[in-house]
């Protein structure tokens, strides 16, 4: 696992193969880690942490 740090959505979508909308639906629905507002302007990013958890928790659900 890599070293946690902020990503932006392009890499979000990169990471779990989601679509934009399909993100804002999973957002929508809390399903999803919530992003973090950086003090540095209007930009969303999240934990790459909490969204490689996801992941993996998507995996196990399917595996069960």
């Amino acid at each position: 696992m890599q070293q946690p740090r902020l990503i932006r959505m392009g890499e979000v979508l990169e990471r779990t193969a989601l679509t934009r909308s399909a993100l804002y639906r999973l957002l929508a629905d809390n399903a999803f880690p919530a992003p973090t507002k950086p003090t540095f302007g209007r930009i969303n990013a999240w934990s790459s942490e909490e969204v490689d958890r996801w992941i993996e928790e998507q995996l196990a659900a399917r595996a069960a």
